[in-house]
């Protein structure tokens, strides 16, 4: 007779939501207490019972929990305190290793932080402004044969817009105003301090406050630079002028010659600004300071930076098609067909090259990629260690999951040491940045830079640089947890892992096949870099710039520009002395049209005007190839020299032929006497550009002093003196012709800099890199070699063991680098008139140096490998 049965589907309901430590003892008591009831009661009501039961039984405590709820040893706190003593026994144990990681793991990601942290403050450049988004900076092209890009508009420009048209907010107009003298008066017609600004002072408008956010601490923002002669101090300028003596009604005195009285004072502004300004003078006071209130109402040239503020929705567009039509309204039919007046974003201040931005986006782009790069290479690194270290870890694991571990519970103890390098790694990472960053901020001085690691922790910074971490940990840990987690106990216990079974040679190879393509790439662009910054410190620039010293002249008086010239000839130590405009390297100014002959238009290119005295040419050592100089005794100023790039751009093929040729250029007719040979005017972007070269007193604004080599600093300061005994009430600045040129490649100097310290990391974590790999190696080919070496091979055939695998990987690298290399090289290049070659030499240099890197080390551990005697490793065996 067949057994009596409890109902199939309580016993299934049963299974499905019982604890599984209860089940069994659960079922066994309700089955004898099934057989039981059936015997006394029958078995119809013995099911009815027992399904009553079962269901009456389904409450919370005994209910089957998910896998990982209160089971899981993970979450215990002695669990996890395990897990974390287990972690750093394991660190310590192989310090060596774990210090190289930790090292490799700070190096890049102290790179990409450094590199993340340059990145946000270039980019934040004027774009805290509540108006921003709908602010424009207006700029000219003056278009002629070609165009030239100028960041300033005519005068009126700023007050039509404002005035005419509904859809502008608002408008402000910002004049330059360089080289002035600011003093603070005593009260007996002198001095109690003076000073020398060049950059930090400007006139604007009141409207400037309502474009731009400037932060008040004292005087009405509305008000404060509506009159003329009224002026606004930064915090720092105020206690710099009045030390902490309250500043609003006291008096300034520019250029000694216009009282300028202290109106408001305003918050320092904050580094990430283009307008950067200390000192804010009302623009109605420009029309006294110029001496001609008729300039404030010419179009005929650009002279003022203009910022517009739309009205909200306005479309860019519409600001645009009213720039046409204000320049057919208001310029001549001459200047119209030639001034282009265009709004940029405001956004693009910093970003826009054509018009003195100092920071490209494309630079910025390539920044990011190397910070990206660097982080890469660091985790391939640990990747590479990690797995590495796998195989003497190999029974650990087996130990741990013979006795109950769950792969992710493996998988939790392996990201947990990943976190503790990983950490140790943040900490002297966020160390190098803080040691470097003082010399960032020294190269980026002229950007006001005052990055501190301290802005990593900023709001606004945490979200990427903590997603940084967690990126890190994640990328750099999470494969070799995998690997390690998914061993077979058994296998592992034996210790017959192979090389596949801990991630495999070949993901192992494509990651340092990576590694020798990220730092060739950088080896590459850091030799090209340096050749062009070479080429351009040492190339011929047309002329003499060594012991040249250049002082101001600050007065327009011809008789007094001669006795300053004379009392500075007499200085010992002082060979010859010129007066000019400006050498010829300099930030210029903008080139201007000109006619030729009795022709009636201007010619379809501008020239750029030098202005130097008959001492000019022969203390620059410009070469005259025909004609002559200008006469000492020309009292008339209507000679003129040419160069030899404006002379084949009139069409002319001899330069005999333009000697005695007639040419107009500011608003005079001038003869041209004499053609030099080309010089660089500084833009080595631009080339050589058709030059004019004009002796006008009225503009002299510069000595310059051809020194003799010795004893400079009794010269320097006798130069001084004399200085200061003709302007008594102005200051002294000196500075030598060879440090302002250095200053037009100031931006690839610090790229170049950056590039060369990126590449030195770039090679140390490649080594490490390296190193992972033939330690890797080293344990997976030890039975092998013990093999080789019992049946006679050589040295130089085993260490062939190790070098076939790092050449083939080096020369794989090269072939991805080589090309790309080239390619983004040679479009940087091509930005320059005159650049060097990308020769074979570049790439021959580059992979010399990598096979040189990799000998290096590697050679240590293959030796290692290679000594080892047969008898220990094949015992291991």
């Amino acid at each position: 007779m067949k057994k009596p049965q409890p109902p199939h589907w309580a016993n299934r309901l049963l299974e499905i939501f019982c604890a599984p430590h209860l089940l069994e003892e659960v079922q066994g008591d309700l089955e004898e207490r099934f057989q039981r009831r059936t015997a006394l009661f029958g078995e119809r009501v013995a099911r009815r019972q027992y399904a009553a039961e079962v269901l009456s039984f389904l409450r919370p405590f005994a209910l089957k929990r998910r896998p990982d709820e209160f089971q899981n040893p993970l979450y215990k706190p002695t669990m996890l305190r395990n897990y974390f003593t287990t972690a750093l026994r394991n660190l310590w144990r192989d310090r060596t290793t774990s210090a190289i990681s930790i090292v490799g793991l700070s190096v890049g990601l102290g790179s990409g932080i450094l590199i993340f942290l340059l990145f946000s403050f270039l980019f934040s450049f004027d774009r805290y402004h509540a108006k921003a988004h709908r602010t424009y900076w207006v700029v000219t092209d003056i278009r002629h044969e070609n165009v030239v890009p100028t960041d300033a508009v005519p005068r009126p420009l700023g007050e039509v817009l404002r005035r005419d048209y509904p859809f502008v907010e608002t408008a402000a107009r910002v004049e330059l105003a360089f080289g002035r003298t600011l003093g603070v008066p005593d009260g007996k017609k002198g001095f109690s301090r003076k000073f020398e600004e060049s950059r930090n002072v400007c006139f604007a408008e009141p409207q400037f406050f309502n474009v731009f956010d400037v932060e008040w601490a004292q005087g009405d923002p509305n008000a404060a630079l509506s009159a003329p002669n009224a002026v606004v101090l930064s915090e720092r300028y105020a206690k710099k002028y009045f030390d902490e003596v309250n500043p609003i009604g006291r008096i300034l005195r520019l250029d000694n010659r216009t009282n300028l009285t202290v109106t408001g004072i305003v918050k320092n502004l904050p580094s990430n600004t283009k307008l950067h300004f200390d000192v804010f003078i009302s623009y109605a006071s420009l029309p006294g300071v110029l001496g001609n209130p008729l300039l404030m109402q010419r179009w005929e040239g650009p002279s003022t930076l203009c910022f517009v503020a739309l009205r909200e929705g306005a479309p860019l567009e519409r600001l645009a098609s009213v720039l046409t039509g204000i320049g057919k309204k208001y310029l001549s039919a001459e200047d119209a067909r030639h001034f282009e007046f265009h709004a940029l974003p405001l956004s693009e201040l910093n970003h826009n090259p054509r018009y003195g931005g100092r920071a490209p986006l494309p630079i910025l782009y390539a920044l990011i990629l190397v910070g990206l790069f660097l982080i890469a290479a660091a985790c391939i690194n640990f990747i590479n260690i990690a797995t590495a270290r796998a195989l003497k870890r190999a029974k650990e694991v087996g130990v741990r999951k013979a006795m109950g571990s769950t792969r992710w519970q493996l998988v939790g103890q392996f990201l947990l040491e990943t976190t503790l390098v990983m950490l140790a790694a943040v900490a002297l990472a966020l160390l190098l940045v803080e040691l470097n960053l003082p010399r960032l901020n020294q190269a980026l001085a002229m950007l006001n830079a005052d990055l501190s690691v301290f802005q990593l922790f900023r709001p606004d910074s945490l979200g990427w640089f903590g997603g940084l971490v967690l990126g890190v940990i994640l990328l750099a840990g999470l494969y070799p947890a995998l690997v390690m987690a998914r061993f077979r106990p058994a296998v592992a216990l034996r210790g017959h892992l192979t090389a596949r079974q801990v991630g495999g040679t070949s993901v192992r190879r494509g990651l340092v096949g990576v590694q020798f393509f990220i730092t060739q790439l950088f080896v590459l662009v850091a030799l090209v870099m340096t050749a062009q910054v070479r080429h351009m410190q040492e190339a011929d620039l047309g002329f003499r710039k060594e012991a040249i010293l250049t002082v101001p002249v600050t007065t327009p008086d011809p008789l007094k520009q001669q006795t300053l010239r004379e009392r500075l000839r007499q200085v010992p130590g002082v060979e010859a002395v010129a007066l000019g405009a400006d050498p010829p390297a300099a930030f210029q100014r903008g080139p201007v049209p000109f006619t030729f002959e009795d022709r009636r238009n201007p010619e379809k290119f501008p020239t750029t005007v030098k202005v130097g005295d008959d001492q000019y040419v022969p203390l620059f050592g410009l070469n005259l190839v025909a004609g002559r100089n200008f006469r000492s005794n020309d009292s008339t100023r209507r000679e003129a020299l040419i160069n030899q790039t404006m002379l084949r751009q009139l069409g002319l093929r001899a330069p005999a032929q333009v000697l005695g040729k007639r040419i107009r250029l500011w608003d005079a007719e001038r003869t041209i006497v004499g053609v030099v040979a080309d010089f660089h005017l500084g833009d080595w972007q631009a080339g050589i550009q058709p030059v004019t070269l004009l002796n006008q007193t009225s503009e002299n604004h510069m000595a310059a002093l051809k020194l003799a080599p010795f004893n400079l600093p009794a010269t320097l300061k006798a130069v001084e003196r004399v200085w200061n005994g003709q302007f008594p009430d102005r200051v002294f600045r000196a500075s030598f012709l060879d440090d302002q040129v250095r200053e037009f490649y100031l931006t690839e100097q610090i790229l170049l800099g950056l590039i060369q310290v990126f590449s030195v990391i770039a090679i140390l974590i490649g080594c490490l890199g390296l190193y992972g790999l033939v330690a890797f190696m080293a344990e997976v080919k030890k039975g092998e070699i013990g093999v080789r070496k019992v049946l006679g091979a050589g040295l130089n055939e085993l260490l062939w063991l190790f070098g076939r695998e790092f050449g083939k990987l080096a020369v794989l690298g090269f072939l991805v680098a080589a090309p790309l290399g080239w390619f983004l090289m040679n479009g940087w290049l091509q930005r320059y008139a005159s650049h060097v070659s990308l020769g074979w030499w570049v790439f021959a240099a580059t992979f010399a140096l990598t096979v040189a890197v990799t000998l290096l080390t590697v050679s240590y551990e293959s030796l290692k490998a290679v000594f080892t005697s047969p008898a220990k490793s094949l015992r291991s065996e």
